[in-house]
């Protein structure tokens, strides 16, 4: 069922589990990520990153991924991820997306309050869920997000109660610990740090990207101390990459051709496993249907 993320995140946080938000460049992965979810049987946000609109653009992308969220059995948000261009987001909305990252992260304090303000006023009437960043995420030089930014510094917890006071946005991503694209070395995150976050932020949800390549404990351990949206994708691409690559090398050695058609299937395969895996770190040990009946 297609559902707004603010509704998603609010149940999220108030039963201290994560859903995931995975980036769905194409229709097997899209496939496997809602398959994985109803099997697990948790809610799901996909999206669309700005960084990806040239390998597919979101008009093309956008039926795909909003169809299969109204057919899925479990909770999906279709979400517009680290919109920069005000034209990108417009696109996102115009075509059904139910929530927007408006990232003005690297702008002021001032002017990122500014505009996330300006455009919550202007799409809240809608219906569209809305989630800025404070604090630029560090990246790498292997970040699919096009970043460059070496900085190490956390989002400040007496800003980010300020943001949230003066923006009344629906969830906010922080940096603790985390940065875009594949790690160098274990990221160690801080999690005294994300206990601030979370007791200056009330009853805003919080988001932490860059999980990919965080170690699974690590990831349970932030939703316990507070974060109720996960975002991550690159190490899940690599991995489908790397056991494609392996079918390959197997068919070669046995002399046979790898098919395209079975390769995608294979793929689809792995990576839905995968995903279940990452999903049962982000309940939390929660038991989200149970609950929900409950109600």
């Amino acid at each position: 069922m297609l559902v707004n993320l603010k509704e998603m995140l609010t149940d999220a946080m108030r039963n201290r589990y994560g859903v995931g938000c995975i980036n769905a460049p194409n229709t097997t992965y899209l496939r496997a990520l809602i398959d994985a979810a109803e099997e697990v049987n948790i809610p799901l946000v996909i999206d669309h990153a700005e960084v990806h609109d040239p390998l597919i653009p979101l008009e093309r992308i956008a039926p795909d991924l909003i169809g299969c969220a109204r057919r899925a059995k479990v909770p999906v948000a279709v979400h517009v991820d680290h919109g920069e261009s005000m034209n990108f987001i417009m696109r996102g909305v115009n075509n059904g997306f139910t929530s927007v990252m408006y990232d003005c992260s690297k702008l002021t304090f001032e002017e990122n309050v500014s505009r996330v303000k300006a455009f919550i006023e202007m799409v809240r009437p809608a219906g569209i869920s809305v989630e800025a960043e404070l604090g630029e995420m560090p990246t790498t030089l292997n970040d699919t997000h096009g970043g460059s930014s070496a900085s190490t510094a956390y989002t400040d917890p007496d800003l980010a109660h300020e943001f949230v006071e003066r923006t009344g946005v629906d969830a906010l991503a922080v940096t603790f610990g985390t940065s875009h694209g594949i790690y160098e070395k274990e990221p160690v995150l801080d999690f005294e740090h994300l206990k601030r976050l979370r007791e200056a932020t009330g009853e805003t949800p919080l988001v932490m990207h860059g999980s990919s390549g965080v170690p699974l404990p690590d990831i349970t351990k932030a939703v316990a101390g507070g974060i109720s949206k996960v975002n991550y994708y690159s190490y899940l691409a690599v991995e489908s990459s790397r056991f494609a690559g392996e079918v390959i090398e197997a068919d070669r050695a046995e002399g046979r051709p790898t098919f395209y058609h079975e390769l995608v299937e294979k793929v689809y395969v792995h990576t839905k496993a995968e995903a279940k895996k990452l999903y049962g770190a982000f309940l939390n040990g929660f038991e989200y249907r149970r609950a929900r009946n409950d109600e």
